[in-house]
């Protein structure tokens, strides 16, 4: 038997069942290392790039470690933001689907609390936060941690790059001492070396190379403007030259996203806009029109696309020069995942060559520098205006007991008739859905469904994208 081989680990069989349906046969280099170790109990420090399968490496453990019959909270996994937050959260949930009785719960800010702490009553054994969030819920004593065994810090550097540091050193002094602590980075700077040192026992530290299968896909491409360039025009040829259908572009600040949106908007180009001033209702809205197909470009900061999970993102741009060498890193980490080939584009002074050979080096990869096609040499709006998918927004969610199989099954019963292969993502929120649908059919799919009844019921519908 391969030792690198999920079936080789000290896994029960109910999570074994769920890791062998989900297609998972051979362990990434960070779960190979890291899974024994977790199972074992030990401290870990994992250093690794995004798309690494980091998260399975410490979900696993803490599901097969967990005293299902227990209903007080064994494990907390702290993030930095609400999209990592709930991400994590379904990965725990999708790979315990058959634990009878576990529970699962997200806390984050930016929402009411009201709702997590009706959720906290049904007695998860697992609790994913951001630490702003998780200490109200301590304050208000609604989250009790004297039960903790595992307590994982997620994207710890981002998280120490936010700010959270003494919100994280509050949660951590809050904890059982007797505990397992691990801690997932892409780096490892020394104010977390020393968070290491002095809240860690005998930590393991172990480093992956690169992300998950070790093979780099991605074309990096380079493009020099001046000053005196018009830079959000320069940015439109950029993706005249380079059209995909799916394009995340990367700024430092949120005025340049809002000027960007702004600007391709008046050309008739439809994009989304994330940043941390947007409500959470408007962030998933966003993001759910960029992961279903309805937006071809997403403009965003680094600290708004923390956790961002695309499928097959094609192209990512770095329309403002990275600020750090780990943030391009993890930038272009987005695009060319799980074998599939990507594209990245930077944006940069002529004056910048040092900062590239880093990038260069940091990558263990070579810039091309093409020519720019020349002003309006293709049609944007002819190029990027049409997405295949529109969204449909449902004013009913998990809350009011809507599956995705009801929404799925409303669209594709007779009275509506579309096939299944024309319904694409379907997202469930607590109170509102959001369901991609062909957009040729779209409209005449509204009429339909605002017509008819999902789960006997008629609910708000409107179409957003």
């Amino acid at each position: 038997m391969e030792t690198n081989s999920f079936s080789s680990l000290s896994l029960s069989s109910e999570i074994l069942s769920v890791v062998q349906e989900l297609g998972f046969t051979q362990m990434t280099p960070i779960q190979a290392q890291s899974i024994p170790l977790l199972l074992e109990g030990k401290d870990f420090v994992g250093r690794s790039k995004t798309g690494s399968g980091k998260t399975a490496a410490f979900i696993l453990p803490i599901l097969q470690n967990l005293v299902l019959k227990q209903r007080t909270v064994q494990a907390l996994i702290l993030c930095p933001t609400r999209e990592l937050s709930v991400q994590v959260s379904k990965e725990a949930r999708k790979f315990g689907r058959r634990l009878n009785d576990l529970q699962v719960v997200a806390v984050y800010g930016g929402v009411p609390a009201r709702e997590q702490i009706i959720s906290m009553q049904s007695g998860p054994q697992i609790v994913v936060g951001t630490p702003g969030r998780v200490i109200d819920l301590i304050d208000r004593r609604v989250l009790d941690l004297q039960d903790v065994k595992t307590f994982v810090l997620d994207e710890a550097d981002k998280m120490l790059e936010m700010g959270f540091e003494d919100e994280l050193l509050n949660v951590v002094r809050m904890l059982p001492q007797v505990r397992q602590t691990a801690l997932f980075s892409a780096t490892f700077p020394e104010t977390l070396k020393s968070i290491s040192r002095k809240y860690q026992k005998k930590p393991v530290e172990i480093q992956i190379e690169g992300t998950g299968d070790g093979a780099i896909t991605i074309d990096q491409i380079l493009y020099e403007y001046e000053d005196s360039d018009d830079k959000v025009g320069m940015l439109m040829r950029v993706l005249q030259q380079h059209p995909t259908d799916s394009t995340l572009v990367f700024c430092n600040q949120k005025a340049t996203v809002n000027d960007i949106v702004a600007k391709f908007t008046e050309q008739g180009v439809p994009c989304g806009a994330l940043h941390g001033d947007l409500e959470q209702r408007d962030r998933d809205r966003v993001v759910s029109l960029f992961r279903n197909g309805s937006y071809r470009i997403l403009i965003a900061t680094d600290v708004a696309a923390r956790g961002l999970d695309i499928e097959n993102l094609e192209l990512v741009v770095n329309f403002d020069f990275p600020q750090q060498t780990e943030t391009y890193v993890h930038r272009i980490g987005r695009t060319g995942r799980a074998g599939k080939s990507g594209i990245t584009v930077l944006l940069a002074k002529p004056n910048e060559t040092l900062k590239i050979l880093e990038l260069e080096q940091a990558t263990k990869g070579k810039f091309q520098k093409p020519k720019l096609g020349f002003k309006h040499q293709y049609n944007i709006a002819s190029s990027h205006s049409v997405a295949a998918m529109q969204t449909i927004s449902i004013g009913a969610g998990r809350k009011d007991k809507l599956r995705p199989g009801d929404i799925l099954g409303a669209l594709t019963n007779p009275l509506i008739g579309l096939k299944a292969a024309d319904v694409g993502k379907i997202e469930v929120k607590d109170h509102h859905s959001f369901v991609a649908v062909n957009a040729n059919q779209a409209p005449s799919v509204l009429k339909k469904l605002r017509e008819s009844k999902i789960k006997g019921r008629k609910f708000p519908i409107k179409l957003i994208g």
